[in-house]
């Protein structure tokens, strides 16, 4: 057979991809890529007409004077020194930085012993689990609501009889400046323990029970087993709960409106409810806008200080 003939009857070459990229052949990696660019692009999209774009707007608008029915006047920095002098606003910081530092590690602590407790073969297991998780889906509105019964002053508040079999009360738990941010801050403990909880909970799932094994035959026991097995491999859901707790907290708004509406005296005015007070109730939505700002620049100043405190997510 001649070489004419070979060639003829020859199957053609696969196509291959040349330094030009002519060939049609895409690896695995590039084509996850497409779909996970195409996959996520709903979500980026909705980031950027409702987060992103407002923040843009917020930030300009912090430059001006503008109270919705006139044109916005450009002040330069002028609401962001009206702001280092608005003593109520700074205030309102301190109450949100006391229920954070309050109210986030008592209830970060009580959801890591709850999952623990839970987290082993007992009965009734998915009722406890129920139980503690229920205060997180019902809707602020309604815990606001049962709570201003709890807090009742009158003889048919829950917390004023049980304290007055013992011989105390009737308490103001929410119409004493002493009293009403602790009890706007007992709230938030009660309020925040089940997402916690399911967090830490689906994290021990994750826990090599081999290391709970190598302990036991060390001759560790159950606190020594929790301080250095459990806690630190739970660290990067504690620094995933930290974080978007400190968010949530900068973020309160429905609970205070509904409790005590920032007051007595703006003694449990917080950040968001100042916010809402300058915006809607004295127009003043440039100055809203630049207290908005400074929300924001606190909340990434206290993204990257968690970061730090907890070690992040990679262990370091």
């Amino acid at each position: 057979m001649s070489a004419t003939a070979s060639a003829a009857t020859s199957p053609p070459a696969p196509a291959t991809a040349g330094p030009g990229g002519g060939g049609r052949r895409h690896s695995p990696r590039a084509a996850e890529a497409r779909w996970g660019t195409i996959l996520a692009a709903p979500a980026a999209l909705h980031t950027l007409i409702w987060i992103g774009i407002p923040i843009v707007v917020a930030i300009g608008l912090s430059f001006t004077k503008y109270d919705v029915i006139n044109a916005p006047e450009f002040i330069g920095f002028g609401n962001y020194a009206t702001i280092f002098q608005d003593g109520i606003f700074w205030t309102s910081v301190l109450h949100n930085v006391i229920i954070a530092g309050i109210g986030i590690p008592v209830s970060m602590f009580l959801a890591l012993v709850f999952a623990v407790l839970l987290n082993r073969a007992i009965p009734g297991q998915g009722i406890f689990r129920t139980m503690v998780f229920l205060p997180h889906i019902t809707a602020t509105v309604a815990v606001a609501m049962i709570w201003l019964w709890i807090y009742n002053p009158s003889g048919s508040g829950l917390m004023n009889t049980v304290l007055g079999l013992i011989g105390i009360g009737p308490l103001p738990f929410l119409t004493s400046p002493s009293l009403a941010l602790g009890s706007v801050i007992l709230v938030t403990i009660w309020q925040g323990i089940g997402l916690k909880m399911l967090i830490y909970l689906a994290s021990l799932q994750g826990v090599d029970t081999q290391l709970y094994e190598a302990a036991d035959i060390d001759g560790a026991n159950f606190v020594q087993k929790f301080f250095r097995i459990t806690v630190p491999m739970l660290k990067p859901a504690t620094f995933f709960i930290l974080v978007t707790s400190l968010i949530a907290n900068f973020q309160t708004f429905d609970l205070i409106y509904i409790l005590t509406e920032g007051g007595p005296a703006n003694a449990t005015s917080v950040v968001t409810y100042r916010i809402y007070q300058t915006a809607f109730q004295e127009f003043r939505m440039g100055l809203a806008s630049a207290q908005s700002v400074i929300l924001l620049l606190m909340l990434v100043g206290l993204t990257f200080l968690s970061r730090r405190i907890v070690g992040g997510t990679d262990g370091d």
